[in-house]
């Protein structure tokens, strides 16, 4: 009889663990299904990645802003990156405006009275040194590293260059497209060359490149996409004013032509 109770509930224990392994098993199995649907819809969303990369970037541009900039000391000011020497170098040339525009100083008149105060400050400390016991200033002895002078001199020239053929290419009447741009670069030029001078058109480009580099960088999706709407309906329009005008406009022999 004992035999039999025992025989018994071990049965009994041995239904109760499969129904417990049982709902373990369809609960995990009711859990994988949920799953996996999220899994697939987490799949197809699109990353934000991916979402970057298919805007198409302002000027055709691959590089992040900073790398466009050549990514070093100049790119960091530019971007603002050290906020005070960024402003430190801004500051210093709104003084140089200031001296300039609003004063009206001259660059000669400014150069001599600055040589003239370092110059006097010298002397006078070094004469003054001896006689409270200091030692004199140690002055530097600045020398431009012609290394340096020479890759500028050609990045210049070879810029100088590249726009002197542009010029040449425009004036021989062969790309009218370019021909309009330059046309139309040099109005606005004019034009804003007639409300100032050449200090305030400098100045004014220097802030520019101050203040548009880091406001597109902090919101370059937005711009981006509305560049690319803009340039496709300016390519749109330009199709239109190309087969209606343009192309009726008699163009200089090409290249090849004139070679041979």
């Amino acid at each position: 009889m004992v035999v039999e109770h025992v025989e018994h509930s071990e049965s009994l224990m041995e239904k109760i663990k499969e129904k417990i392994h049982g709902d373990n098993s369809s609960d995990s199995d009711n859990d994988n299904k949920k799953e996996k649907p999220h899994s697939s819809s987490s799949s197809s969303s699109p990353s934000p990645s991916t979402v970057k990369s298919a805007i198409n970037r302002l000027f055709g541009r691959q590089k992040p802003v900073h790398k466009v900039f050549g990514g070093g000391k100049p790119a960091d000011v530019f971007l603002w990156r050290n906020k005070k020497i960024s402003a430190g170098v801004l500051g210093g040339a709104t003084a140089i405006w200031v001296l300039f525009e609003l004063l009206e100083y001259h660059l000669l008149t400014l150069v001599c009275h600055c040589l003239i105060l370092v110059l006097a400050l010298s002397f006078l400390w070094s004469n003054a040194a001896t006689f409270v016991n200091k030692s004199p200033p140690q002055i530097p002895n600045l020398c431009l590293p012609e290394k340096q002078v020479v890759e500028v001199a050609s990045a210049l020239s070879k810029e100088i260059n590249c726009a002197i053929s542009v010029l040449r290419d425009v004036a021989s009447g062969r790309d009218v497209k370019t021909f309009l741009f330059v046309i139309a670069g040099l109005w606005v030029l004019s034009i804003v060359g007639s409300w100032c001078n050449f200090v305030s058109l400098v100045y004014i480009a220097f802030v520019l490149l101050h203040t548009v580099p880091v406001l597109y960088e902090k919101y370059e999706d937005q711009v981006d996409t509305f560049a690319e709407k803009a340039m496709h309906e300016i390519k749109k329009q330009y199709a239109v004013f190309d087969a209606k005008v343009l192309s009726k406009i008699p163009r200089g022999p090409s290249r090849d032509k004139k070679h041979l």
